[in-house]
């Protein structure tokens, strides 16, 4: 399965959708097999100022405890409040009901984001 070709991706493995001024964020589906079962996600509140680089919140499964980063500034305008009282919508949508919050981007983004072909290459699905 390939990724969305609607979105760009990190290496750590967040995916982030753009549409005007607002950019959705999630963790690929590449993230939830690693994790395996995701059992509590945590994302800051609406209204949180975000930094390109800061944890926009964490997501834990039966494995471990991992931090989703933003690779844009801005505010959260929205948090998946669905993922949070479901978490296991992360492993069967991520890119769909699992995504974690919406940013207003400001301006400020990674430049070092990947596209869908370039990130199924470096981190293909099995």
């Amino acid at each position: 399965m390939a990724s969305p070709t609607d979105c760009l991706y990190t290496d750590s493995h967040e995916w982030f959708r753009k549409d005007g001024d607002v950019v959705t964020v999630g963790i690929t589906q590449f993230a939830t097999n690693e994790l395996t079962d995701i059992t509590y996600v945590e994302m800051k509140p609406a209204g949180t100022s975000i930094s390109s680089g800061d944890a926009l919140g964490e997501v834990e499964s039966v494995k471990t405890t991992s931090d989703v980063y933003s690779a844009f500034s801005g505010e959260i305008v929205e948090v998946n409040d669905a993922a949070a009282n479901d978490p296991s919508l992360l492993n069967q949508d991520p890119y769909g009901a699992g995504w974690l919050v919406k940013l207003k981007f400001n301006g400020d983004g990674n430049s070092d984001l990947l596209d869908p072909t370039a990130y199924d290459s470096k981190y293909p699905l099995d």
